[in-house]
């Protein structure tokens, strides 16, 4: 009995995904257009990235889950950090909802609440909400972003609660 307690109690981790605060997400979203290496151009405070320039994040499909790489150099101890974890999609995959996870079966939402697209079709800039507005991420392919592409994501921040001066701009120098 206790080992069943013990299995279903792990079911019921790894299939829980936490969002506090959902927000509105790309429809029609295609992984596909989303794959390879993104620029961390702004993100907010969190202890997992403090301290860290250069940050990218790396994306490949693998069977049913992306397969997410997160690096950054840490200025203080000026070293390479390296995160690797594993998402999948949460209500489809044309939905920009994923969950994804670097510790163990705990998922956290990545919400992809909106993306802009070049000439071809592939996701050129980001805008990433996690479980609730104290995670979120601005990305893009170029270690810089247009200023009105900059423009409409503190807009569309601030209108989700985040205070622009909470917004850290990423050094993407080295």
């Amino acid at each position: 009995m206790r080992l069943i307690l013990t299995l279903l109690t792990a079911l019921i981790l790894t299939s829980c995904t936490m969002i506090d605060k959902k927000v509105d997400v790309v429809e029609n979203f295609t992984i596909d257009n989303y794959l390879g290496t993104w620029y961390e151009i702004a993100r907010l405070d969190h202890s997992f990235e403090r301290g860290m320039d250069n940050v990218t994040a790396t994306y490949q499909l693998d069977a049913d889950k992306v397969i997410v790489t997160n690096r950054g150099y840490h200025v203080d101890k000026q070293v390479w950090k390296e995160a690797l974890g594993k998402a999948y999609f949460i209500e489809g995959s044309d939905k920009g909802l994923l969950k994804v996870s670097f510790f163990g079966p705990f998922y956290g939402a990545y919400q992809i609440h909106d993306a802009i697209q070049d000439t071809s079709g592939r996701y050129s800039d980001a805008l990433v909400i996690g479980p609730d507005n104290s995670y979120a991420w601005i990305l893009s392919r170029h270690k810089q972003i247009a200023p009105e592409t900059k423009q409409r994501f503190v807009i569309k921040m601030a209108k989700l609660g985040i205070q622009n001066s909470d917004i850290i701009w990423v050094n993407q120098q080295k």
